[in-house]
């Protein structure tokens, strides 16, 4: 079988909107690699856009869904509920930062987990509008697109959004935006576009995703923070890719002095199968009324198993720590390249949730063919790689975080040769 004639039934079977990174086909995975249908390795650093920070079919998440297929596979948790979906509530309700009550709800998607987010402040506060921030990435259903500070590919074309949501800059001073400039864009937008009585919400990635990973300040969270209760906002954090060890805590929002009202997670938390969650303040989350919330497939018993899983990993292997680890290791590696390689401008990220940004020396503009280069290059020696940013600039870093030491050395080495031949 040939990758290249998967290749063409795809383009005649399956719509082109589906947009693909690579044209390999995948045949097997094992922790930090891939094999395709042709038999060749390749060592993932994209890890299913952050989801399989446990690594490719780890033997106790794989063991857990085992486990599971052998007893039911769906009920409905509306239907007939089953324990290991409270019990899952139970510890992420323990584990999310916050020292009040707090309740869960499980759906499907990370999307999916932004819809009820929402559902719920509006429902809890009464209020219609919500604000986001530029270059945020929230999802693609019309929601999700709404919140989403970022045009192409997400919201080209498809009409019109859904009303009362509102952007701001996000903070990134490499784009010459302060947190002074952000703050005085939100007071702002309370002045010329939405009285903050009215606003249900402000949503916030701790680190944006496909927006570059660039890390929200301290201070900006601190001040979003203030601002909620003053007016009485909710403040929502959207850790659908910074969750679960990625960033060198459980949740990006540690290295924060604040908690978020209502959080967002999905990508990693079960490992690989379809799970998403909510969690927040309890009074807040019990407002819908019961039927208001919830889903066919909603907390699906494979995905609550992995989950469950997923979180004896992190624990047991001390991801947390190892996600700092290698973190430091592939950002000093970055940072032996700068003298030698001028498109590079900033290498960023906490824990090992890192990106490289490019720009073109001479024109001092964003660069998104010299990334693109570096990418096809890694690519070509066995390194699966993705971009991001508005600008498509940035190549952000997504290996799982139990990656091998050797593979981990392999990768680094193959990296840093791309990034020297993309300057031939």
């Amino acid at each position: 079988m040939k990758n290249s004639a998967i290749s063409e039934r795809k383009n005649k079977a399956i719509s082109r909107g589906v947009g693909m990174t690579t044209q390999i086909y995948a045949d097997r995975a094992e922790n930090s690699e891939i094999w395709d249908v042709e038999g060749r390795r390749y060592i993932d650093f994209a890890g299913g856009i952050a989801v399989v920070n446990t690594g490719h079919r780890h033997p106790k998440v794989i063991e857990a869904v085992k486990a599971q297929l052998d007893r039911f596979t769906h009920t409905c948790h509306q239907v007939v509920p089953y324990e290991n979906y409270v019990h899952l509530a139970e510890r992420l309700n323990a584990m999310l930062p916050g020292s009040f009550e707090k309740k869960t709800i499980f759906a499907t998607t990370g999307a999916e987990a932004v819809e009820n987010a929402v559902k719920i402040a509006r429902h809890a506060t009464g209020r219609p509008a919500v604000i986001a921030f530029a270059g945020g990435f929230h999802g693609r259903t019309f929601m999700g697109m709404a919140l989403t500070g970022k045009v192409q590919p997400y919201k080209a074309g498809f009409g019109a959004m859904p009303g009362d949501v509102f952007h701001a800059p996000f903070p990134v001073e490499l784009h010459g935006v302060s947190v002074g400039d952000s703050l005085a864009a939100l007071d702002r937008l309370f002045k010329a576009d939405v009285e903050p009585s009215r606003v249900a919400a402000i949503i916030v990635e701790p680190v944006q995703g496909e927006g570059g990973f660039y890390e929200a300040p301290r201070d900006f969270i601190s001040a979003l923070r203030r601002i909620c209760d003053e007016h009485g906002i909710l403040l929502i954090a959207d850790e659908v890719q910074t969750g679960f060890a990625r960033t060198g805590k459980m949740f990006a929002m540690q290295h924060h002095d604040v908690a978020p009202d209502i959080t967002t997670m999905a990508k990693s938390l079960a490992g690989g199968f379809p799970l998403s969650a909510v969690t927040g303040r309890a009074e807040l989350m019990d407002s819908p009324n019961p039927g208001g919330l919830g889903g066919t497939y909603a907390g699906n018993p494979l995905g609550i198993a992995a989950a469950h899983a997923v979180l004896d990993v992190i624990e047991e292997e001390k991801l947390v720590d190892r996600a700092n680890l290698l973190g430091g290791r592939l950002k000093q590696r970055l940072e032996s390249l700068r003298a030698d390689v001028p498109e590079i401008v900033d290498i960023r990220g906490p824990g090992f949730m890192n990106a490289i940004e490019f720009n073109d020396p001479r024109k001092n503009l964003p660069s998104a063919d010299f990334a693109n280069a570096v990418r096809l290059k890694a690519l070509e020696k066995g390194l699966i790689l993705l971009t991001c940013g508005v600008y498509g600039n940035v190549i952000r870093f997504l290996s799982p975080i139990t990656i091998q030491d050797n593979v981990m050395n392999e990768a680094l080495d193959i990296l840093e040769a791309s990034i020297r031949e993309a300057r031939a």
